[in-house]
């Protein structure tokens, strides 16, 4: 029986400073890192009070350093639960005041009465910051 989601891995180009945007913008905290002996990559990991699953971020040192493309096979975007359409506008003008592009609380067009936000990471990855009006 599945129980949850433990941890999610990201992909990154560099490590460091994708983890101090995620801790800078979304109030995640360092809580751990990993090196591999032979250098081929480097892993911060991230938790954040109000989410049960920890967030992994990975660089590779051979990896690519194309942005995230949505379009390709794989993870299309990465959705952050919030408590209501109010706490929407909450983060709309935090991000604003943080100089982080967004889009602005729209009505979601997966879950009737769901609101969304729209942001991009460092590398591009798209997230969500969503309300959904069932519990």
């Amino acid at each position: 029986m599945l129980r949850g989601i433990h941890h999610l891995g990201l992909t990154v180009r560099d490590v460091d400073a994708s983890a101090a945007w995620y801790v800078d913008v979304l109030g995640f905290r360092r809580v751990g890192e990993f090196s591999s002996p032979d250098g081929a990559r480097r892993k911060v990991f991230l938790r954040h009070d109000g989410i049960p699953a920890r967030l992994g971020l990975t660089q590779h040192r051979d990896g690519g350093q194309d942005v995230f493309d949505e379009t390709r096979v794989g993870l299309d975007h990465l959705a952050f639960a919030v408590a209501d359409r109010a706490e929407l506008d909450a983060w709309a003008a935090r991000l604003a005041a943080a100089g982080v592009v967004h889009s602005a609380v729209t009505p979601a067009n997966s879950i009737p009465g769901g609101a969304v936000l729209v942001l991009r990471d460092p590398d591009g990855i798209q997230l969500e910051l969503f309300a959904d009006p069932e519990p």
